[in-house]
């Protein structure tokens, strides 16, 4: 095995890699014996098929496999031996690449080309200036979020008729052509119908102002304009959806109107428990704009993190090799085009560019994320999850429970670390540059993304 390195610039090598006799040879040979072995066929005992016959046979793609293995380990061994900083992965040099006769040669010349990570030089002090936008708390937001729990303990009632945000609850059948209805045709029962989700301005009319009994001939179809949603009421596969045409008679046999729950300390209770603290609506209102301040951290973070990122990439001037990375990008998206690639490559440079940085900040400042620390993460995402369905006050061996279910995803746990180091990285950056605190609106917070 013989290995050499060509550097064609700061960003660009070549690797050459020879694959010589005496690196496959036993090992070949070795495997050759196995299928002689346990070779079965016709004229011949088992074991008994002759050397010549079987390395004709199979001779060419053990060598080839084997070589193929010490190619990818022999490369990878040397790219970490002589601390290769690379991006992506080689590539097969277009140019310099030998053809291989599988069936003549001894000897296997590869030529591979790699791209070499930049110099990353990145300034942060207190001559660099970012934003640091805090959104007010303001009783616009806190009356949202009243809302929304109104909403979540509200209750639906019996309506007399037919109204702008009633739902019903009724019967399908299938009419023909003349309104006659059709036997042993489609009929659903007990169906939830929101006057709301009618696109059919005409349709709708025909519902408001209906009374429990009254019959609405119409075409779903027309009204909704959606096939998934009226084949989940009607109860019909996507195809029979797909194909439906025709008008059904629906028969109102409930009319219900939704009712939030009044703002009271009943609904506070609801809200946090009989055992916390809050206890009046004053004291909901307090705690609503504490938590709405430490939600509003991560979102005025995300922003700080944004600008960050488009500072200091523009102030980096990051030389990329562009040639190999489009080479790259093609290669190992199957279902991307060098025309798309060239399209998009301005945000994938950008992205990579972040990335870079981001590296070198965690390797000068030696940030780690260490167990403890994804766990309590886990935590804190199955809390979330949980308070989404009301439930305030879960147990700790729940927690743990849903926190290991969430680790056990591997995907999940790399997105986890990932976030946590760019949480660190946000850190280093807020301590090192002199922030500039601004506060906003969440209307004009919400303008920044805009630009």
């Amino acid at each position: 095995m013989n290995i050499t390195r060509e550097n064609i610039d700061d960003l660009n090598a070549v690797v050459t890699l020879t694959v010589e006799k005496n690196d496959y040879e036993a090992t070949v040979n070795e495997a050759l014996k196995d299928y002689r072995k346990k070779a079965n066929m016709p004229g011949f005992r088992q074991g008994k098929v002759p050397a010549g016959l079987i390395k004709k046979m199979y001779g060419k793609s053990l060598l080839a496999e084997e070589v193929n293995k010490i190619l990818s380990r022999e490369l990878m061994k040397y790219i970490s031996e002589e601390k290769l900083d690379i991006l992506g992965e080689p590539l097969p040099n277009e140019e310099k690449q030998p053809a291989i006769d599988w069936d003549k040669d001894e000897n296997f010349e590869f030529v591979f080309d790699i791209a070499m990570s930049p110099e990353i030089n990145v300034t942060l002090d207190k001559r660099r200036k970012l934003p640091y936008y805090l959104i007010k708390v303001d009783d616009e937001l806190i009356d949202k979020q009243v809302e929304s729990y109104t909403n979540r303990f509200g209750t639906n009632v019996a309506a007399e008729e037919v109204g702008e945000k009633e739902t019903m609850r009724g019967d399908f059948v299938e009419l023909d052509a003349e309104g006659n209805v059709v036997e042993g045709g489609i009929e659903a029962k007990d169906v939830l119908v929101s006057v709301d989700l009618i696109k059919n301005e005409d349709i709708k009319k025909q519902f408001i102002g209906a009374k429990v009994g009254d019959v609405i001939r119409f075409d779903p179809k027309v009204a909704f304009e959606n096939d998934h949603e009226v084949g989940h009421m009607l109860n019909l596969d996507h195809d029979a959806s797909h194909a439906l045409n025709a008008e059904f008679n629906y028969t109102i046999n409930v009319i219900n109107t939704f009712v939030p729950a009044e703002v009271n300390e009943e609904m506070v209770t609801k809200i946090y428990g009989e055992d916390s603290e809050v206890k009046t609506v004053e004291d909901m209102r307090n705690k609503i704009a504490e938590e709405l301040k430490d939600n509003l951290v991560y979102s005025s973070d995300y922003r700080f993190l944004v600008d960050a990122k488009e500072v200091l990439t523009k102030s980096a001037k990051i030389e990329l090799p562009e040639a190999f990375l489009k080479r790259w990008l093609v290669a190992t998206n199957e279902n991307l085009t060098a025309e798309q690639i060239d399209t998009d490559f301005e945000n994938f440079r950008t992205d990579l560019e972040w990335q870079l940085i981001k590296n070198k900040l965690g390797k000068e400042n030696e940030l780690k994320v260490e167990e403890a620390e994804i766990r309590d993460m886990a935590r804190e995402m199955a809390l979330m999850q949980f308070r989404q369905y009301g439930m305030m006050d879960v147990p700790d061996e729940h927690l743990d429970q849903f926190a290991n279910s969430i680790l056990q995803n591997e995907e999940e746990r790399r997105r986890m670390v990932e976030k946590k180091l760019e949480d660190k990285i946000l850190e280093v950056i807020k301590e090192k540059v002199n922030i500039e605190e601004k506060e906003v609106s969440q209307e004009e917070f919400d303008k920044l993304f805009e630009k």
